[in-house]
């Protein structure tokens, strides 16, 4: 049945421009009111409105935004940002050269955001 469901939704709206998820689609956008994620000169990664439309896309989700505030040492917010960290410094390190070397690339401005 989910199936069927997410298969009309694509075909409705089209797969341009859409993220795929588990179990739902939210627009890719990074311009305008409807704006899922940052753009990259304001830290990259997920808006507040995106992550509320993912948790609605896909119920059960757990997904929050980033970790910018100070935190204390050991609390759950500091251990997501420890993780959260480590997971993106994975990332960074198989990125091509270029943009491991990037100041401004997403994935570099959004570890800047989680201040990593």
């Amino acid at each position: 049945m989910k199936s069927r469901l997410k298969d009309a939704y694509m075909k409705a709206c089209g797969s341009e421009g859409m993220m795929y998820s588990k179990g739902g689609t939210i627009p890719h956008t990074t311009k305008g009111a409807g704006a899922n994620y940052r753009p990259t000169k304001s830290g990259a990664g997920m808006t507040a409105k995106g992550v509320a439309a993912y948790r609605r896309a896909n119920p059960g989700s757990k997904l929050k935004t980033a970790v910018t505030g100070k935190v204390k040492p050991g609390s759950k917010s500091a251990n997501r940002r420890k993780s959260y960290c480590a997971r993106s410094l994975g990332q960074l390190k198989r990125s091509s050269a270029e943009t491991r070397n990037d100041p401004n690339s997403r994935i570099r401005q959004a570890r800047r955001r989680w201040k990593c």
